[in-house]
């Protein structure tokens, strides 16, 4: 009775009915990024993502069979590293997580995907690319940027068609991610009439590139296609400058950030980098996401660096679908995800029989001023 009347005591202080914390129920939403290494700027970004939507769900107040619900962000740290996300995969696991957003990585998605899916936990990538992700027969497996065979198809075809170039260079990091998005680009590009003279293999942790540019420069390229991510692209522009390596240097949403002139050390001019970015806003849907980044630059003092709205969309996305199906039980709101049609700050989202998204955009930049500009949204 002591103890009753003590709980009671304290929850009168706190302001609450012991009726009101009875019902209240936890719902716990895992994240999993890269928060240590080269790309953690990338990680970090993606998890503001994700604290920004669980704020405002927790702000809005939301009951879910007739209980009110506390949304709570459960992050991990996979350091992009294969291993260590299948451990970190299995901790959410075992903390009974209502469902997950991440990876950041394909080759680490790639992996956990299969420990989520024995637990019939679904899962939303916000970010990686690599086909192989959602063509394993999981059903909770769901992505809401357009895969490596959109992205480097896009930039494969723009490259030959639009630059005109005839001769490329190949490098990429043997990632998932890196080695996807390059084949992907290789096809599309030979298929539209160019010819890749080179082609060369570095790590997702180099640095030193000397010796592959210096055999790509022996071939003349017009383009160097990198598959792999901007802490590496950056020393390699910069690199090839040092060698007079004059050549378009081109990649995908792996380089598109922010940081890749600082990174560069001033490496590259004005033009030379042409990135794609697996999204991307047309006209009608600019002022949403143009309010999402003011929104979050306020809240965490930073810009956003890259996918933080697609993060904050796959919560909201998951949050929706356990309202419509009345619970928060994975399988109970599974079905609901899979034919959800969701109106986000990147626009019209909904997943095919795969769980990929559905006429996934993609934005192509440049750099001008060290600085990104938009050059053009295509499907």
């Amino acid at each position: 009775m002591q103890t009753k009347s003590f709980i009671s005591l304290f929850l009168v202080m706190c302001g609450l009915s012991a009726t009101t914390w009875a019902q209240e129920q936890i719902v716990k939403i895992g994240h999993v990024g890269p928060l240590s290494g080269q790309i953690a700027h990338l990680g970090k970004d993606n998890e503001n993502g994700a604290r920004m939507a669980i704020d405002v769900m927790n702000t809005k107040g939301i009951s879910i069979a007739g209980k009110k619900v506390k949304f709570i962000l459960v992050p991990e740290d996979d350091a992009a590293n294969p291993q260590q996300a299948t451990t970190v995969a299995q901790k959410l696991v075992d903390n009974k997580v209502n469902g997950v957003i991440g990876h950041l990585n394909s080759g680490t998605t790639i992996p956990a995907s299969k420990i989520y899916n024995d637990a019939g936990i679904p899962q939303i990538s916000p970010s990686a690319t690599n086909p192989k992700y959602t063509r394993q027969g999981y059903k909770g497996a769901f992505r809401v940027v357009a895969n490596d065979g959109q992205l480097g198809g896009a930039l494969g075809r723009y490259a030959a068609n639009t630059l005109k170039v005839k001769n490329i260079a190949i490098i990429d990091d043997r990632t998932a991610y890196g080695q996807g998005v390059a084949d992907e680009f290789a096809k599309a590009a030979k298929a539209a009439g160019a010819q890749v003279v080179n082609r060369q293999f570095t790590n997702d942790k180099a640095m030193d590139f000397s010796a592959i540019l210096t055999a790509i420069k022996k071939t003349n390229p017009e383009l160097v296609f990198f598959g792999g991510m901007d802490a590496v692209a950056g020393p390699m522009l910069r690199q090839m400058h040092q060698l007079g390596l004059q050549a378009k240097f081109m990649g995908g949403d792996g380089i598109c950030t922010e940081q890749l002139a600082s990174l560069s050390g001033g490496g590259m001019t004005d033009g030379q980098v042409i990135c794609a970015e697996a999204g991307g806003v047309e006209e009608k849907d600019e002022k949403a996401i143009a309010d999402f980044r003011a929104a979050y630059q306020k809240k965490f003092g930073v810009d956003v660096k890259l996918y933080a709205p697609y993060v904050y969309d796959a919560v909201m996305m998951m949050a929706d679908a356990m309202q419509k199906a009345n619970s928060t039980e994975p399988a109970r709101y599974l079905p609901e995800l899979a034919k959800l049609k969701y109106k986000g700050v990147t626009g019209q989202i909904e997943f095919d029989a795969y769980g990929d998204v559905k006429n996934g955009t993609l934005t192509l930049y440049t750099y001008k001023a060290g600085k990104r500009d938009r050059i053009m949204v295509t499907k």
